[in-house]
C-alpha cells in the first residue's frame, strides 16, 4: 500500500473528473492458471509451517481448502449479481490469506465462514480502494492486506480452544504493530528511492509498454499493431 501510494496511479486509471476506468487483466486463463497453482502452493505453505508430521496436518489441510473454496464462491455475487472472473480468482486467495493464521485453531464451519467473509470484504475493499484513489492493479492490498489482517483477529475470534478479550487483544495489538510498523518503513524508504533514483518511469515509455522500453521486445505484438491501426482510424487517416 505505501508503494503504491508513492509510486501513484497508472495512466488512464481516473479520469479529470474523478471518474475510475477499469484496466482490465489481459490474459484470464493465465490468472486463473495462477490461481490454482498458488492455491495448491498453500497446501504446503500452511500444513508444512508445522514442520511435524502428525495428525493435525489433515485438519490444516481441511480448513485451508473450505476457506479458499468459500471465498472464490460468493465473491462478487452479492455486489454484482454475478461471479465477476477477476473477483472471483481473488476471492480465493483472500481465503487463503484469512485462514492462514487460524487455520490450526479453529474448526472447520469457522473456515467456511473466515473465508466466506474473506470473498465478500476483497470485494469491497478493491472498490475502497479505487474510489480513494489508491490504484492496486491486482487487489493485493485487499487480498493481503485487509484479508491478512482480518484473518489474524478471527484467529483470537473463532479460536477452537475458546475465546477471551485477551486473546483478541493481543490479535488487535499485532495488526496494529504490524501496520503501523511496515508502513511507515516502507513510506520512507519508497519516497528516499523515489527522490534518489526514481520508481517511475516516464509517461512516454509507459505508454509503449515496459515490455518494449526496459526489454527490447514485444509480448503481444498483434496487439500492439491493432492499437496503432485503431489510433490511426480514430485520428481520422487511412489505416493503411
Amino acid at each position: 500500500m505505501a508503494g503504491t501510494i508513492v509510486l501513484g496511479p497508472r495512466l488512464g486509471k481516473y479520469t479529470k473528473e474523478g471518474g475510475i476506468k477499469p484496466i482490465l487483466g489481459h490474459n484470464l486463463p493465465l490468472a486463473a492458471l495462477g490461481v490454482f497453482i498458488l492455491w495448491l502452493g498453500w497446501f504446503g505453505f500452511n500444513p508444512g509451517s508445522t514442520a511435524a508430521a502428525n495428525k493435525d496436518i489433515a485438519m490444516i489441510f481441511v480448513n485451508t481448502n473450505l476457506a479458499a473454496a468459500a471465498g472464490a464462491v460468493l465473491t462478487s455475487r452479492i455486489k454484482f449479481g454475478k461471479p465477476e472472473i477477476g473477483m472471483s480468482l481473488n476471492g480465493a486467495p483472500a481465503g487463503l490469506v484469512a485462514i492462514t493464521s487460524p487455520c490450526a485453531t479453529v474448526s472447520p464451519l469457522s473456515a467456511v465462514i473466515i473465508g466466506t467473509i474473506a470473498g465478500i470484504v476483497v470485494v469491497l475493499a478493491v472498490l475502497f480502494f479505487d474510489k480513494i484513489g489508491v490504484d492496486d492493479p491486482v487487489g493485493v492490498i485487499s487480498v493481503r492486506g485487509v484479508n491478512g489482517a482480518r484473518g489474524t483477529l478471527a484467529a483470537g475470534i473463532f479460536n477452537i480452544g475458546g475465546r477471551s478479550a485477551k486473546i483478541i487483544g493481543v490479535q488487535v495489538l499485532g495488526i496494529v504493530s504490524c501496520f503501523i510498523w511496515t508502513f511507515v518503513t516502507v513510506f520512507i524508504l519508497f519516497k528516499v528511492i523515489d527522490k534518489a533514483i526514481g520508481l517511475r518511469v516516464s509517461p512516454e515509455e509507459e505508454g509503449q509498454g515496459l515490455d518494449f522500453t526496459e526489454h527490447g521486445g514485444n509480448a503481444y505484438p498483434d496487439f500492439e499493431s491493432f492499437v496503432v491501426c485503431s489510433a490511426i482510424i480514430i485520428n481520422g487517416k487511412s489505416s493503411t
